[in-house]
């Protein structure tokens, strides 16, 4: 589950994005839509309006997370609004500091490299491109379901025959102030805690 707030951009909404689907419908009721596929009925997600009404404080620009105070106050409002689906609290970080244990040569790539990276909690075969990308470095990886500040959900994919399931982000990617504008991964401090929310780090 992904909650995105932008008031600027897009008005006193909070998207909650649940899942993928095909072609999609929509219903309203009071200050909720629900997205949802009509050939399955499954809810892809939902979008409630005047949202600020349901943060303590309101977020940031950017992703919002979904914590259980967060979850509870939606769930009653998707109950008073005569929903029946309730939204399941999820409160692991998908942007993480990672170990890079392993590295080799992409089979089909002179410049790609297929890479095995510690998250802490899990192990992920992530392809990569960049020019400084090495064995022993501690990144920063942007896993499956993750969405990034310019708006784009990490999903799985293949490279040139090569499964790849997640992303190793540059400061760009992340939007750092500051953040160089030629490629190449971030590179973090060896003395970095394998695992952590990374933008915990930059608080």
């Amino acid at each position: 589950m992904i909650l995105y707030y932008n008031r600027e951009g897009i008005g006193d909404t909070l998207i909650v994005y649940l899942k993928e689907g095909g072609k999609e419908s929509f219903e309203r009721r009071s200050d909720i839509a629900r997205i949802y596929d009509p050939a399955s009925n499954e809810t892809s997600g939902y979008n409630f309006f005047k949202a600020s009404r349901l943060f303590n404080t309101v977020p940031e620009t950017g992703q919002v997370k979904a914590d259980m105070p967060l979850v509870d106050r939606l769930n009653q409002a998707l109950t008073d609004a005569g929903f029946s689906d309730l939204l399941e609290s999820n409160d692991h970080p998908t942007i993480v500091t990672g170990y890079v244990e392993k590295m080799k040569k992409h089979p089909d790539s002179d410049h790609m490299h297929v890479c095995h990276v510690d998250v802490g909690s899990e192990k992920l075969q992530i392809v990569c491109g960049a020019p400084n990308i090495e064995e022993g470095q501690k990144v920063v990886v942007a896993k499956i379901g993750a969405l990034m500040p310019g708006g784009m959900i990490i999903r799985p994919t293949t490279l040139r025959g090569v499964a790849s399931d997640g992303m190793i982000c540059s400061a760009r990617e992340l939007a750092l102030p500051g953040a160089p504008q030629k490629r190449g991964i971030l590179v973090l401090d060896q003395g970095t805690e394998v695992g952590r929310d990374f933008y915990s780090l930059t608080r």
